[in-house]
């Protein structure tokens, strides 16, 4: 392979955003994939029944349309928003409805109206400045290329959001909120993190993903989120890049390009970098697993409150002890009898999948091979008598078989490494650019650095803009 101004390795939406901003800066740029299909986690296929799309990994997009990436990018993907973002049903009450609306998924929370107001509602009201902040966790102003510049008021709205965030959910859910339905919607966005809820910096997970909600209703991409990744694909193309599957790149020496982006882990690239590096990579935690499934079904989940099958999401765990207990259980290597389960209902938002698909993960230690088919669907069961006899055909995979599908997913871990606070910047090592290796022309950009997992294309943002202020620094 020769020829090429850049190359990037890996096709997830990392490297998509790095290959289609280094094209449209006039580069030359090849994109390897090892898959027989682009995307990484945001591929589709049949997994059920011939005719049913389900996506492999990424469903919803929470975080697409606010990301600057893709704001900069503007794809036109359609998007496919569910009338109510996500809900969180209890045994022995209505459940809790995260509305678009700030103030109506408030109102409903009676006593903890104030509450939701003052911590997702004041995080919402930050707009799009304090999650441009959020997503460029080093970018500080005037800081240089490759850095972003937020707005002015980013500093000020951070820091309020910080009081808040900084806590663990269970510190926050239970002195903020009083009702057993504040504290559980709060611990099932929290549990989004992968992370013992109690541990600092649990809530700002929590925070923001419900933000977002009311931000851009968590819509999904019509048709399947393997949309978005073609449509990224064909951008390339169109500016003269060229994209191959079916490829796998085992060192960067075989790579004859000027600038190279890894949209990969980067310990797979360890024989590449000097020993001192690959020292400070080793210290880099990997995070927990999941167990996924996917359903085929003769039609909507059977909800004992009928509400639930309006939202896109559903947290299946019951109570903030509940969730707490089982992220708990999770993240000191133990499995869960009764885990946080998280459902994405396609079919409430987008008819074009071909029948009712559902789609769920529990969370389980890393390279887990515990078949938890049973637990999670107890616990759909729990609260959806009867959707045990609505099943046509399900498919399952372990951590092991998400690895198989994407080396990214080391022991099943989705998210590229721990999400603790220690880890948040340390992605993979402490630098002030750690998407930059010791390697002059090649950089990182996968979920394994800042601001970590998501479908927000940052690290790839990232990633490009360094590159490109190398690439005019080597030719000045």
């Amino acid at each position: 392979m020769s020829d090429y101004d850049a190359a990037v390795v890996g096709s997830g939406p990392n490297g998509l955003v790095a290959a289609v901003l280094l094209a449209r800066a006039g580069r030359r740029v090849l994109l390897v994939e090892q898959a027989d299909a682009f995307g990484g986690g945001l591929r589709s296929a049949e997994l059920t029944l011939p005719g049913r799309v389900h996506d492999l990994c990424a469903t919803v997009m929470a975080m697409t349309a606010l990301s600057p990436a893709f704001r900069e990018l503007g794809l036109g993907v359609e998007p496919a928003c569910p009338e109510i973002p996500a809900a969180h049903p209890l045994d022995d009450r209505p459940a809790v409805l995260v509305h678009r609306d700030p103030g109506e998924t408030a109102e409903r929370l009676g006593p903890d109206a104030g509450a939701w107001r003052a911590t997702v509602g004041a995080t919402a009201s930050g707009g799009l400045p304090l999650l441009d902040m959020l997503l460029s966790p080093l970018g500080v102003p005037g800081a240089g290329p490759g850095r972003f510049r937020p707005h002015l008021s980013a500093p000020l709205r951070a820091a309020l959001f910080g009081r808040y965030g900084m806590l663990p959910a269970t510190t926050l859910a239970r002195t903020r909120f009083r009702t057993v339905e504040g504290r559980a919607v709060l611990a099932g966005m929290a549990a989004h993190s992968i992370v013992d809820l109690r541990l600092p910096m649990t809530a700002g997970y929590g925070l923001m993903l419900a933000a977002t909600a009311h931000l851009t209703g968590w819509p999904l991409v019509r048709g399947g989120s393997q949309r978005l990744a073609d449509a990224l694909v064909a951008e390339l193309l169109r500016l003269g890049g060229e994209a191959v599957t079916g490829h796998r790149v085992t060192t960067v020496k075989e790579l004859d390009a000027d600038t190279i982006v890894l949209d990969a882990a980067p310990w797979q690239f360890a024989a590449d970098f000097p020993a001192g590096y690959v020292r400070r990579l080793r210290a880099f935690r990997r995070g927990p697993g999941v167990f996924k499934l996917d359903w085929a079904l003769d039609g909507p989940v059977p909800w004992r409150d009928p509400a639930v099958a309006r939202a896109g999401t559903v947290h299946v765990g019951g109570t903030l002890e509940e969730v707490a207990l089982s992220e708990a259980e999770m993240f000191a290597g133990r499995h869960s009898p009764r885990p946080f389960v998280l459902l994405v209902q396609p079919y409430a938002a987008d008819p074009t999948r071909g029948g009712h698909t559902l789609w769920g993960y529990c969370h389980v230690p890393n390279g887990s091979a515990v078949d938890m088919t049973e637990a999670v669907e107890a616990q759909i069961e729990r609260f959806a008598p009867g959707f045990r006899d609505r099943v046509l055909a399900r498919h399952a995979m372990t951590t092991a078989d998400l690895e198989r599908r994407n080396p990214n997913y080391a022991g099943g871990d989705i998210a590229g490494g721990l999400s603790t606070l220690g880890q948040f910047l340390k992605r993979p090592v402490w630098s002030l650019n750690p998407w930059r290796t010791p390697l002059p022309n090649v950089f990182l950009c996968s979920s394994s650095t800042p601001p970590g997992a998501g479908v927000h294309g940052m690290g790839g943002w990232h990633a490009a803009r360094l590159a490109l202020a190398a690439d005019s620094r080597r030719s000045g």
